[in-house]
Parts: C-alpha cells; sequence; structure tokens
C-alpha cells in the first residue's frame, strides 16, 4: 500500500490520479527483441490494473501472447510549450487475457463509444498488474515507485468494491443535480456516475466522460460522501457571499 496520507504531493498519489483519469496512453511490447509502441485505450480496475480492450488481430496482441511483458504509459497535458513539463507515469507488468464482465463493464463505462464493437469475436479483454512505475512530475522530476508504493490497499479496494453499486446507484437516483455540478467544465447536460474506487469516480454523458479524484484516497463508503460533500462544497458559490 502506498504511504500516501494526506500529502497531496506525494508522487504515488500524483500518479495514481493521473493513470486513473487519463483515458488514451502507449503500451509498450516486443517481437524477438525488437521494442514496438502503439497507441491504446486505457481503463483502471479497483486495484489500479490497468484494463486494455485488445483486438486479435493488432500488432500488439500478438506481442503479448508470446511474450506478456509490456509497459503503459500516460501523460497529462504540458502547461508550457516544453512538451517535457507534462506529468506522466509508466507503469511496467504482465499483461493477461481475462474473462471478467465487472471490469469489462468498468472499462466500458469510460470508453462508452466502444460498446458498437466491445462484443465482436476478435476483441477481448486484457489485465495489467502494475508491478512497478515511474512518475516524472515534470522537466528532471522523475521518482521511481515500487509496487508496494504505487497500488492501493487491498482491503479499502475490497470495501470499495463492495459499496460500489450502491453509491453510484444513490448518487444518480437522488442526486443527480450534484453530478452534474461535479462535472462543472466538462459541459452541460445530464451527468451520471457511472464507477466509484478509492481514488475517485467516474462521470458520464452520452459518449463523454470525466474523472472526479477524491482529496486523499478513502477507504470506505462513508469517506466517499464526506469527499463528495466537500467536492459540491467547493463548486457551489458561497451563499454568504455577495
Amino acid at each position: 500500500m502506498a504511504e500516501i496520507g494526506n500529502n497531496p504531493d506525494s508522487p504515488a498519489w500524483l500518479a495514481r490520479k493521473l493513470l486513473r483519469a487519463a483515458r488514451v496512453g502507449t503500451l509498450a511490447t516486443s517481437a524477438e527483441g525488437q521494442p514496438f509502441a502503439s497507441l491504446v485505450t486505457h481503463a483502471c480496475a479497483p486495484d489500479l490494473s490497468v484494463l486494455l480492450l485488445l483486438s486479435d488481430l493488432s500488432e500488439h496482441t500478438r506481442h503479448l501472447r508470446t511474450d506478456p511483458r509490456c509497459a503503459v504509459m500516460v501523460a497529462a497535458t504540458a502547461d508550457s510549450p516544453n512538451p517535457q513539463t507534462a506529468p506522466r507515469v509508466t507503469v511496467t507488468g504482465l499483461a493477461e487475457q481475462i474473462d471478467d464482465a465487472t471490469l469489462k463493464a468498468r472499462w466500458l463505462a469510460v470508453h462508452p463509444y466502444a460498446a458498437l464493437y466491445a462484443d465482436f469475436a476478435d476483441f477481448h479483454l486484457w489485465r495489467v498488474r502494475p508491478r512497478a512505475g515511474l512518475f516524472v512530475g515534470g522537466f528532471a522530476r522523475a521518482t521511481r515507485l515500487r509496487q508496494s508504493e504505487l497500488t492501493p490497499d487491498p482491503a479499502a479496494v475490497a470495501a470499495l468494491a463492495a459499496a460500489e453499486a450502491g453509491i453510484v446507484a444513490h448518487c444518480n437516483a437522488d442526486h443527480a443535480a450534484a453530478m452534474a455540478t461535479l462535472a462543472q467544465g466538462a459541459g452541460g447536460g445530464d451527468w451520471r456516475m457511472v464507477a466509484a474506487d478509492v481514488d475517485g469516480c467516474d462521470l458520464a454523458q452520452a459518449d463523454r466522460t470525466v474523472r472526479i479524484a477524491w482529496s486523499v484516497p478513502v477507504a470506505d463508503a462513508a469517506a466517499v460522501r464526506a469527499e463528495l460533500v466537500g467536492l459540491l462544497r467547493s463548486l457551489r458559490p458561497d451563499p454568504s457571499g455577495p
């Protein structure tokens, strides 16, 4: 478990938030010693495993079947003309094809447009469990992360997984306006929560999704409620103000 505590600048916490928020990344594989890189659209399982929906016809899928060793890199947007100022994280691990309806649904929750082809016979879900990571917070700001530093507390992951369906249903049924408020900046309309985990939640409107991060990792449903209340208070105008 990462010792993140209440430090918002912890490299492990920043890496986890970036990995969960990104919707596109680069997958590095190899074939007979020759490196190969390809664009992939990923999602994260509750335990931070990287989920990929891959076609059997893809070059990188053929590589993984022969050698499951791989890496996935995601990057944020640079805040200057220099691309190297952009935060990014690379995770390494072993890829495995899995048949898990719950994890496939999580992948589709943040890539809803893919419902058009997700059930094609040649598409399968793959999982990469992070073994290590490298977080680069900007130019010359790199931190190596062990698996124990990067991945969330298994007990908290299990607790949130058990509570997730109830959290999502309650928020969408009773707090639809609040979901739209959380999605501020992503455009108006009817937004709904589609996933929740120890690090944040995902909201969707048609084919658009947005990631909302908690201020710190949480361990149970009560902590999720506290985070949502705090986020909404910070986004809504102060009624006592001008």
